[in-house]
Order: C-alpha cells, then structure tokens, then sequence
C-alpha cells in the first residue's frame, strides 16, 4: 500500500466510528402533539433561531394549503436535550406557519400585545380557503389539521456532541435565505456558545456601531455587523489559514475557538475585548461613520461600507494600538493620514473591484496602512 494512504478496511472501520456515535429515532408526531409540546416548552424553538422565520403569509399559507390536502411532507429534524426536551433544528418555517395559523406562535406579536393568527392568503389549489383563519374552518378541516402527521427524526442525546453540530450545520446551510452568520448563531451552540455570545456582545460597542453606521438595513437584518466582529478576530488571529473562500474561513475559525476539543486558535477573552475595543475607539475618533467609506474621483468621502477597508483599517493599526494618544494630536494626524490613505490611488486600486478576496491581496490593503503609520510612528 502506497505510504500515507489508508486501507479499505481502514476507511470502512472510520466511517463506522462515526456511524456507531449517532443514535437516532423516527417518531411520527400529529401537529396538534408538535403545538401541545411547543407550548409546554417541550419542543424548544430558540429565540433567536426563531427570529429567522422569513416565510412569506402566502408561502405559510400555500403550506397549510398542503397539510389540508394530505400532500406528503419531508420530515423535521430535532435533538434530544439532557431533560428529553427536543430542540428543533431543522423544519422552522413548516412548524412555525402551523403555530402561526393556530396563533400560538410566540415570536408573531400584534401591536396589541395579542399574538398573531394567520389569514390564508395566495392559496392556488384550494381558491375557497383564501381569507379564512382556523377560527373559520369547518370542524372536519380543524380536526384534519390536528391530526395530520409528519415524520419527526431525533437525534438522542447519547449521539456525540460534534456529530449533532456537524448535522444542524448541513441541514441548514440551505435553509430558507438565511446569511452566513445567522447560520453560524444557530449551529455553533451545539459545541459551545461561549465565543458566539461574546461577538453578539461586541457588535454592540457604541464606537464600533457608529463606524458601522452606514450598514445597510438588510445587512444588520442578517447579522453582518456580528459577522464582522467574527471576520476582524479570524483575519487578526488564523490568516495564516485562509486561502480563499471567506465564508468557509470564518466558519472554520469559530469553530475552531468554540470546539472544546480543539487548541489550534487559543483566545483569551479579555484581552481580545480590549483590542476590540481599543481598534474601534481609534477609528470612531478619527473618521467616525466614515471609517470605512470610499473616497470619489473628487477625492471626496461617500458614505457608506467597503469591506476592504474595513479590513485593512482594523489590521492595519494594529501594530500601533499602544502607543496611540487617545486625547493628544495623535488623532488629528492619524485622522489625515486617513484620508490621505482613502486617496491614495494605489489603495484605491487595491480596494476597489472584484476578485480581491484572496490571501495576497489581503496581505497588501492591509501592509499598505501599516506602512503609511510607520511614517508617522516608526516601525513597530
């Protein structure tokens, strides 16, 4: 056999390694069970999982649709809790429209306070079902509703921790258009939820929110401003392992931080949050919302967010962090080095355009700040 190269047997012994630390179950549950469990906190949808829902009413509808119609469902996925709670982890927007027709669902709230009941809407197969809610079904139809069921698959318990989080992380990576980080806060607490809480609470910093400020409304509606907080830690602490894709680079990252059993990205807590903190006051000082604006032919600032500067502003300062004055004339200088830098027509070239988003062309927009700091600070 070839050196390096394992053996059929070999490879038939791993996969069954892996196979023997899953444990599952197939139940087939009736949806009035599935809202009976959901509202004695026996099926748990996590709040800010749930906060993802983005079915449409007619989309909700046409799925109701469905359930009256007996048309055959995919099953839901969940895990088993050391309590012998399940937890959803796949199948958010099918349970969530039933709870919503049935206005049970706690995340749907009117201005009232009351919660929310579905209207059918859009329906395309049963027109007569259109502007009706379950108050307004036939009794044969409620009770058709109740005791449909759908095919529940239940991850126990016993199943190995890193297995689960590796099987929310495929079932819903082609979930219903949801961002890379939401998919990153959803999984991730399967192996720990340590580094997941401390970015959420970082992206709350006043002086990182303010540099962020001309985010746009989608953008902060997916978790981009939490996902930079991620992008600035994995760039700062493993580029040495990112190659190209970034989605995948970060993931791996947060991974490797939140897996208990890893020790290839070591973080200490503290004094990652004063870094955090101390890289963001500097730039709020200095050019405040226009931290990561480009510049026009003009040469005048534009509002509004370019991640390449973004990046190569954040590592860029790195090297200088102590020994810049806070409340001397070191913010005036820097501040027109700044803009002087967003100038620039070589850091213009370099941050501007498509396929910028590999290891060397990192590697320059954030060398090319660096140096122009060097300037005024000497190398460091």
């Amino acid at each position: 056999m070839e050196e390096g190269k394992i053996s059929g047997i070999d490879l038939i012994n791993a996969v069954d390694e892996k196979i023997r630390g899953i444990r599952t179950t197939s139940l087939d549950i009736s949806f009035n069970e599935l809202l009976d469990m959901y509202e004695d906190g026996e099926l748990i949808i996590d709040p800010e999982y749930q906060r993802l829902f983005r079915w449409s009413e007619g989309k909700q509808s046409r799925f109701i649709e469905s359930l009256l119609l007996e048309l055959p469902l995919p099953p839901i996925f969940v895990i088993e809790l050391e309590d012998g709670k399940y937890e959803l982890i796949d199948g958010l927007q099918r349970i969530s429209s039933y709870l919503h027709f049935r206005g049970v669902n706690h995340e749907m709230v009117e201005e009232n306070n009351m919660l929310c009941e579905l209207k059918l809407t859009e329906c395309d197969i049963v027109d007569d079902l259109n502007n009706l809610t379950y108050q307004n079904l036939p009794a044969a139809l409620k009770l058709k509703l109740k005791r449909n069921f759908i095919r529940v698959e239940v991850l126990r318990k016993e199943s190995d921790p890193r297995l689960r989080y590796y099987m929310f992380k495929r079932l819903n990576t082609g979930g219903e258009e949801l961002s890379d980080q939401e998919i990153r806060n959803c999984t991730i607490r399967l192996l720990d939820d340590t580094f997941n809480k401390f970015l959420i609470e970082l992206s709350k910093n006043e002086d990182f929110k303010k540099c962020i400020s001309t985010l746009t409304e989608e953008k902060t509606k997916q978790k981009y401003e939490q996902e930079l907080v991620l992008r600035f830690f994995a760039f700062k602490n493993y580029r040495d392992r990112f190659t190209h894709d970034v989605r995948d680079f970060m993931t791996e990252y947060m991974e490797a931080v939140s897996d208990p059993d890893r020790e290839d990205a070591p973080f200490d807590y503290s004094k990652e949050q004063s870094i955090f903190e101390n890289t963001f006051k500097i730039l709020q000082k200095t050019l405040d919302d226009h931290a990561f604006s480009r510049v026009n032919e003009k040469g005048t600032l534009v509002a509004g967010f370019v991640v390449y500067h973004y990046e190569a502003f954040t590592l860029g300062i790195q090297k200088y962090l102590s020994v810049v004055d806070l409340f001397g004339d070191d913010i005036t200088k820097m501040c027109d080095e700044f803009l002087l830098i967003k100038k620039d027509p070589e850091f213009r070239k370099i941050t501007t355009g498509g396929g910028k988003n590999t290891p060397g062309a990192l590697k320059k927009r954030i060398e090319f700040v660096e140096r122009r700091l060097e300037t005024l600070y000497g190398s460091r």
